[in-house]
This record gives structure tokens, C-alpha cells and sequence, in this order.
């Protein structure tokens, strides 16, 4: 392990306060590696809908700011601490935030003008990282890192959802209410398990019209329709299997509880903001229905990646049309707003490469 770290600094987006722009400025990097601890050098970086909650404040009074940010990338490894052994220097990886194989190191600390600034143990919005090994999975040196990006959450969630939450079969019904990168991971997911019909919801057309050439057989906009009416006519009186909720709204969760089977499953991806509260009638839980959060589709990284960039290779899961917009990290708070606005279809990478 070198004694130091080249370079010394490195750009990122720092979250200094909630419902702010996030800052893009220079920072230190930390003096070495500790045990567990690998350096990075960060090429693409996805934006989740979990960054955009956490800079909007959805879980409430966040007692780390200011932050990185950023738990989805691609990056190339440059240096390793002591006791890493999952990856070598030179090596491609994806940078996950689920816990992979190797060591869990202590987070690292970065400064900036003199003032402390926290990092979990994956951060992907900077340039450089130092990063947990459990967060690095290794891939093909000749991967495609924008799309390699994909499988540090949205793909891995998405396949997630729909094999661990739900454990979809083929011809069940599957409702996806939110069509964003991780919605159209649960659609494509859906469709590799021949689950029919799968419904996707959204208030963006732009994003319908996405979910539909990745497998969505129907499709509803839900700022011009009343999407249980749509639902009904769809899938009949019976209901659906599974009503998967990308959202965090309360009425949506409640929207799922109503129109799901009695042996239905509601899975809960998106966060509800904090303090917000759910009214459902529990009697149904005592009789089959499920209703469970996912975390991350509870995905184990270390054996979901190579199996899903097999998928990929073999033209079984398109993931490039996925990525429909790509900003340089200086325009970090210009991709954000057109995420949250919904002009953006869907999935957003920030490239650390791009100066334009």
C-alpha cells in the first residue's frame, strides 16, 4: 500500500444543507488507506431516487452534513489498503452500496476548507473515491461503463424485486407505479419472468413510452386517468399479484393495498417522507397478502452482478436505452432538477470524463 495518495484532491458534489443545491467543489482526499479501504477512480455515476431524497430531506434531520453522495458507478481501482484481496489494482469494478464480498472497512473522512466532510463507505458523486471492498464487484475490463453503472443499483434492485420481494411467476399480473430507473428495471425484470400483464404507471409519458419498449405490456398515465378503473379493466375483478410502489406517497401504497389479490403482494421501494403515515385495514395480512420494503431487492452484489452482465451480453436485458441523458458533474443540480421535474426519461449518469 503507497503511503499517500495521487492525487491529492479530487471534485464532488458535497450535500451542505437539505432542500439546497448540492455544492461542487474540491476536496481533500484522505492521507492513506486504512485496512479494507480501496481508491477509485469514478467514471459514471447514476442518480437514484435515494440521492434525490436524501437532498430533499424525506427521512428528515440528517446529522452527517455535509456529505457525499452517490452509491450507484463505475470506476477503475487504483490503490488498495491493507487486507484487500477481492481486488487488484487496474481492475474494473461496479460500486454498489448493498454489501459484497471482502472486508467492510471505516468510512473515510475528506476535507474541505478546513472543515470535516463524511463519506459513507461508497460514494460515486466525486472523481475519485475511497470506497469499502464489499462495495467493489469486479467486471470484464472491457465492460461498458456507463452501462456497467446500472448493476450498482438499479438493475440489482429491480431483478431484486421481482425474484426476492415478490417472487413473481410466470403469468402473474405485476403493476409497477413509478417508472424510473429502478421501475424500469422491475418492468424488464418482469417481463425475463414472463409475468403478463405488466402494467406500468407513471405521470411523465415520456417515461411510459420507455417502460413499454422494455416490456411493459400496458401502460397508464396516472395524471389523466383513475388508474384503479384502469387497473381493474386490465386485469378484472380479482386484482393483481403483485403491485410493485417506486413512489414513497402514502396513497399509492394504499392504491397497491386495495388492488392486490388476497394472496397479493405489495412491495414498497420508493421512502415515504418522514413522518407520513400509511391507513390500511390489516385483516388481509392474517389471510395471504404481503405488504414488505425492500431493501435494495435485497440483492446479494457479489453473485446478482455476474449473472445479470451475463443477461446483458447475451441481449437478454437491454440496458443501454435505460440511459437516456448523461451531464458532466459540474452540471450535477441541472440533472437533478430535470429528474425531478420528469423531463428526464430514464436513468441519468454523471460523468466524471465529461467537461461539457
Amino acid at each position: 500500500m503507497q503511503s499517500r495518495l495521487l492525487p491529492r484532491t479530487t471534485k464532488a458534489a458535497i450535500l451542505t444543507e437539505l432542500q439546497a443545491p448540492l455544492a461542487v467543489k474540491s476536496i481533500q482526499l484522505p492521507e492513506k488507506l486504512n485496512v479494507g479501504q480501496v481508491f477509485v477512480q469514478v467514471h459514471f455515476s447514476g442518480i437514484c431516487g435515494s440521492q434525490l431524497g436524501e437532498i430533499s430531506g424525506v427521512k428528515g434531520v440528517d446529522p452527517h452534513l455535509p456529505h457525499l453522495l452517490g452509491h450507484e458507478g463505475s470506476a477503475t481501482v487504483i490503490d488498495i489498503g491493507a487486507g484487500v484481496s477481492h481486488v487488484t489494482p487496474g481492475d474494473r469494478v461496479v460500486l454498489h452500496w448493498r454489501k459484497g464480498q471482502g472486508i467492510e472497512c471505516q468510512t473515510p473522512t475528506y476535507q474541505w476548507n478546513g472543515r470535516k466532510v463524511n463519506a459513507g463507505w461508497v460514494t460515486t458523486f466525486n472523481e475519485y473515491a475511497v470506497v469499502s471492498e464489499n462495495r467493489c464487484t469486479p467486471i470484464p475490463v472491457d465492460s461498458d461503463l456507463r452501462v456497467a453503472a446500472l448493476f450498482g443499483c438499479a438493475v440489482t434492485t429491480g431483478f431484486g424485486v421481482i425474484e426476492n420481494n415478490a417472487e413473481v411467476h410466470s403469468g402473474e399480473s405485476v403493476v409497477v407505479y413509478g417508472s424510473g430507473g429502478i421501475g424500469l428495471s422491475v418492468v424488464q425484470a418482469a417481463a425475463a419472468h414472463s409475468a403478463y400483464p405488466i402494467i406500468g404507471v407513471d405521470l411523465h409519458d415520456n417515461r411510459l413510452k420507455l417502460a413499454r419498449q422494455l416490456g411493459a405490456t400496458h401502460t397508464i398515465d396516472g395524471s389523466n386517468s383513475n388508474v384503479e378503473d384502469e387497473i381493474s379493466k386490465i386485469v378484472g375483478p380479482a386484482g393483481v399479484d403483485v403491485f410493485v410502489e417506486n413512489t414513497g406517497l402514502p396513497t399509492v401504497v394504499e392504491l397497491g393495498y386495495r388492488m392486490t389479490k388476497p394472496q397479493g403482494r405489495i412491495v414498497l421501494v420508493g421512502v415515504p417522507s418522514h413522518g407520513q403515515k400509511v391507513s390500511i385495514p390489516p385483516l388481509p395480512l392474517h389471510f395471504g397478502k404481503t405488504l414488505t420494503g425492500s431493501h435494495g431487492g435485497e440483492s446479494l452484489p457479489s453473485c446478482d452482478i455476474p449473472r445479470l452482465y451475463f443477461l446483458h451480453a447475451a441481449g437478454k436485458i437491454r440496458l443501454e436505452e435505460m440511459i437516456t441523458d448523461i451531464y458532466p458533474l459540474k452540471e450535477i443540480n441541472e440533472a437533478v432538477d430535470a429528474m425531478q421535474s420528469g423531463a428526464i426519461s430514464g436513468r441519468c449518469m454523471i460523468s466524471m470524463e465529461k467537461t461539457s
